[in-house]
């Protein structure tokens, strides 16, 4: 599957949005990546791990770990394809963290999967994680790198489809400047708009 043909599905499912966005990273944006629309469908969300694993180097994996909650199927998928187990990382008063007696013994071989990376912030979350626990992480993967390639880790990073899509920082937002409702995928939040609408006035 080409890199136009992953981002054709993505249109198709209407898992690629335009408008304004509250990323988790805390940023703006005109553009969201919302994966879960096309991995609600095993049958793709199947092919598109087997993308991921191909692209992979010849390295035994143990352990497949990934953020709650996005990276979740993304990253059970993968662990299918390679025969290994998959876990997960949550927040735990704002602190990622292994929690529901997940274990990571030292030397595991780890690859730290994601759906979408915008800023690397939560991957890189992970991936301390990872190694505070004392496992070995082997690469980075996911599907999409909408930072356009601009991120880096110090293990490689695996993507499916790189996208450069223009990020605001809150206060210098300019889809705030043009009273674009800001919207967190999935919901509109009051709270938000309050702020969005406090903000522009001062602008």
């Amino acid at each position: 599957m080409k890199k136009e043909k992953i981002l054709k599905l993505f249109e198709e499912k209407k898992a690629l949005l335009k408008g304004h966005f509250l990323l988790s990273s805390g940023l703006h944006s005109d553009t969201y990546l919302q994966s879960a629309l096309v991995l609600q469908y095993p049958d793709l969300a199947g092919k598109l791990a087997r993308l991921i694993v191909h692209k992979l180097t010849r390295s035994k994996i143990d352990t497949v770990v990934s953020p709650a909650l996005g990276g979740i199927v993304i990253g059970q998928e993968v662990a299918r394809v390679l025969g290994c187990r998959a876990i997960f990382t949550e927040r735990e008063e704002g602190k990622m963290t292994l929690r529901r007696g997940f274990q990571i013994k030292k030397e595991e071989k780890v690859l730290v999967v994601e759906d979408v990376i915008t800023t690397g912030g939560s991957t890189q979350e992970v991936i301390n994680v990872v190694k505070n626990a004392g496992g070995k992480i082997v690469a980075v993967g996911c599907l999409v790198d909408r930072s356009g390639g601009q991120v880096k880790f110090d293990y490689s990073l695996i993507s499916l489809l790189k996208l450069k899509i223009k990020n605001y920082q809150s206060q210098r937002c300019l889809l705030c400047k043009k009273n674009i409702p800001l919207v967190k995928p999935g919901s509109r939040i009051a709270a938000k708009n309050a702020e969005l609408s406090q903000r522009t006035q001062k602008i």
